[in-house]
């Protein structure tokens, strides 16, 4: 941004002035819809004031009136930049995708017309207020979806190294078992299902047994079948109780929370690495979601900046949005004793002054993780009582210091 607002200068364009009765002018649009009134910027506080729900309009020269006039007056900049950027990348809309888009709002929110009718009244809102809002949610979908088009598919080799890097754990189904089981809180009524099934474990008779003596639903309906159960999701004692027997052995009545179980397991599934061909498309996919939100994340960073660079306000309601906005460099939500030699009360909290560095571990970085793993903080060495002025080598590919953990 400031090397567009430099060139602009350098070329005697500058400021533009804005005009009187206004409060901010952007360029790069239409005269009718690039300057912000006064008059509007009142009608925008009112209707923020609505939605705060505020019982009546704070006083002009009040914190709470400058907090309602600057996010008024934020909305109505932003609506401007989305108008020309839709305009510059050629993106229209229809007054029937409006109208579309407002019918589904109106089913979606309202659940009678009365009910939006309140809402017209209690917003301030005229039906034109209205169709403002949707037409600008409109095009910011039609503009995001442009941008998602735009934006660069995975090649084979990213593919490829994602399933490499993820193979052992996002493609890997863990070894599993096949259990028929009886679950019951009346112990009595699983033993006698054992004594059952002692004579005669065939899935028939577990179809019969399941039906009589469990109390869960899942078991009679499947004939005490439950397919694929992971060790991971188990606690103990069934994880021991399912993991180590043998396929066949009858187990129980095992004690679990408030119930009694009877198992059996009857088949081992080993662990198996899903092929490359098998999730492919599903790598695809999340490589391309993924690179649609850093592209969209960029383009936002240069929507700002651009759109920024193009909007002057008049003195006394410049705001971030404004490129002639004179901010005093520190984050606004610090408490102003954070910066005051001598504060009348210190601050409860203040934000970092150098926002700090995360260092990657060595061999961390790959595309699938670009920021790597965060190199650990380490204390420093008790050791380390050098004299003043003095310096401490330490030798080239040294590891670590351990932290004691």
């Amino acid at each position: 941004m400031l090397l567009f607002v430099g060139f602009a200068i350098a070329q005697g364009i500058g400021s533009p002035s804005v005009p009187s009765g206004d409060v901010a002018k952007i360029t790069n649009v239409p005269a009718e819809i690039g300057e912000i009134s006064e008059k509007e910027l009142e009608r925008g506080v009112e209707q923020q004031a609505a939605q705060a729900k505020l019982k009546k309009m704070p006083a002009k020269d009040s914190k709470k009136y400058g907090e309602l006039q600057e996010a008024a007056l934020k909305e109505q900049i932003e609506r401007v930049w989305i108008t020309g950027q839709a305009e510059e990348m050629g993106i229209k809309v229809t007054d029937k995708q409006v109208e579309e888009e407002l019918a589904q709002i109106k089913k979606q929110s309202f659940p009678s017309p009365a009910a939006y009718k309140k809402f017209l009244k209690e917003a301030k809102f005229t039906q034109e207020d209205v169709d403002v809002r949707v037409e600008q949610r409109v095009l910011v979908q039609a503009i995001q979806e442009q941008v998602n088009s735009e934006a660069p598919a995975p090649s084979k080799s990213e593919v490829e190294a994602y399933y490499d890097a993820e193979k052992g754990t996002l493609f890997t189904q863990k070894e599993s078992r096949d259990v028929r089981l009886v679950l019951n809180k009346d112990k009595a009524k699983v033993e006698a299902a054992k004594k059952a099934l002692d004579k005669d474990n065939s899935p028939a008779s577990w179809k019969k047994v399941a039906q009589k003596y469990s109390s869960d639903p899942t078991s009679k309906a499947k004939g005490g079948l439950q397919k694929e159960i992971s060790e991971e999701f188990l606690q103990e004692p069934l994880k021991k109780d399912i993991f180590e027997a043998a396929t066949g052995e009858l187990v129980g009545p095992v004690k679990y929370e408030t119930n009694y179980l009877l198992l059996e397991v009857v088949k081992l599934n080993p662990a198996k690495v899903k092929s490359l061909g098998e999730v492919e498309s599903q790598i695809e996919e999340t490589l391309k979601s993924e690179k649609q939100q850093e592209f969209l994340g960029e383009f936002a960073r240069e929507f700002e900046s651009t759109w920024t660079s193009r909007t002057y306000c008049a003195g006394g309601f410049e705001i971030e949005h404004c490129a002639n906005f004179k901010g005093t460099g520190h984050p606004k939500n610090a408490a102003a004793a954070c910066y005051e030699a001598n504060p009348k009360a210190p601050a409860k909290e203040c934000p970092a002054p150098v926002t700090p560095n995360s260092p990657a571990l060595p061999g961390s970085v790959t595309e699938q993780k670009p920021g790597g793993e965060p190199f650990p903080q380490r204390p420093i060495p008790e050791s380390s009582t050098a004299e003043p002025g003095a310096t401490t080598e330490v030798p080239t590919g040294a590891p670590p210091a351990e932290t004691g953990e």
